[in-house]
């Protein structure tokens, strides 16, 4: 998705955007009341954040149009040509508060509703809209995503998978899929060889959500959708599988063909052994394959950091996938920046270093982050 330069998120969805969209409206409903819609959805805009603003729009929608099914068809109308081709949104998230009009107040409409975010997919993306239809109508909702599997625009067929994610980023989670994944099985295996790497990542990214609560079950997927897999069909495997790759599970592993290393020596040695935050470790690692046998070889590293309640769990990150003759050795080179983030605040106290070879711990160390001078 293409956004403005040099906006927050939020400010997307500034007056700018709220008068164009209120144009939008008006030009597919000539009585639409433009300024009062306009002096709800931008009311104390700057103290909102994007789904706020977002929300606000929605409800500011709902007071200044008339009630579903007219306002869904008055919104599709008013929508801009659909996109042409897969790689750019352009304007397209300007539409956003119409799939959130959708969510909020046409719920209780399923057949126009269901036109609406078809119409408006091929815009943007129905993803969020469509989430309470799954809840609310589960059966008629996966049926009529199924037979839209076999849809002539990608977007609806992207539409199809990514609507149905059990832990789709930004949208609400769908709590029964997380505890059943099973109703999105059907989709998926119309899915995995479309002809679209825009639709197969999607169909990946659904495979990596349920990993998460039901590793096994995409373990076994993995496996049957491995015989006789297309290059695009491999692909989805190995995408949906990585994060149980990167966790190191074994059958995961065994499915993107690492088999657990056999005879496998590691020396790491890290430096220096007192870092700062904001400094940079190296950890140089070498590898000796005593066994009689070439391995295809995947080699993380892992750090267990330091929490304000003592040591966290390991967390991985993406080293190297080399192979390794028989009775041969290699070596490889890392380095980690102990970089202070939104999302992880370091602390000082000793953090454990290991090498991870196709899921399988085989040295460690331990180094001591400092606070900086």
């Amino acid at each position: 998705m293409t956004t403005p330069e040099r906006k927050r998120f939020k400010d997307w969805f500034d007056e700018a955007a709220a008068n164009a969209i209120g144009d939008q409206i008006q030009r597919a409903y000539p009585d639409f009341a433009k300024k009062e819609f306009l002096d709800l959805a931008t009311a104390n805009l700057n103290r909102l954040e994007m789904m706020e603003r977002v929300k606000q729009w929605s409800d500011a929608m709902a007071a200044t149009l008339p009630p579903p099914p007219e306002s869904l068809r008055i919104l599709t109308a008013s929508l801009p040509a659909p996109l042409d081709g897969t790689d750019s949104v352009t304007d397209g998230y300007l539409q956003w508060p119409v799939g959130q009009y959708i969510a909020d107040h046409a719920v209780d409409h399923f057949e126009p509703a269901m036109t609406a975010m078809i119409e408006l997919t091929q815009r943007l993306s129905s993803e969020f809209a469509v989430r309470p239809f799954v809840e609310r109508y589960p059966e008629a909702t996966f049926n009529r995503l199924l037979t839209l599997t076999s849809h002539e625009n990608p977007h609806v067929r992207r539409w199809c998978s990514e609507g149905i994610r059990p832990r789709l980023p930004w949208g609400r989670k769908l709590h029964a899929l997380i505890k059943d994944p099973n109703p999105i099985w059907p989709i998926l295996e119309a899915l995995k060889d479309d002809d679209e790497p825009y639709v197969r990542k999607s169909v990946a990214n659904v495979l990596n959500d349920i990993a998460k609560d039901h590793p096994a079950a995409v373990v076994e997927r993995g496996q049957t959708w491995s015989k006789d897999a297309p290059a695009g069909r491999a692909w989805i495997i190995k995408h949906g599988l990585r994060s149980l790759v990167k966790a190191g599970h074994p059958g995961a592993l065994a499915v993107v063909g690492f088999d657990p290393p056999k005879d496998i020596a590691v020396k790491l040695v890290a430096s220096p052994m007192r870092v700062a935050v904001g400094g940079t470790l190296t950890l140089e690692m070498a590898l000796h394959n005593q066994s009689k046998r070439d391995q295809a070889l995947l080699v993380d590293y892992a750090i267990t950091f330091m929490r304000k309640a003592g040591p966290g769990a390991p967390k991985v990150f993406k080293g190297s996938t080399v192979t390794v003759a028989a009775g041969q050795r290699t070596s490889m080179t890392k380095r980690h920046v102990f970089r202070q983030t939104t999302i992880r605040r370091l602390y000082p106290g000793p953090h454990q270093v290991a090498v991870q070879v196709n899921g399988v711990v085989l040295d460690s160390t331990t180094v001591e982050l400092i606070d900086r001078d």
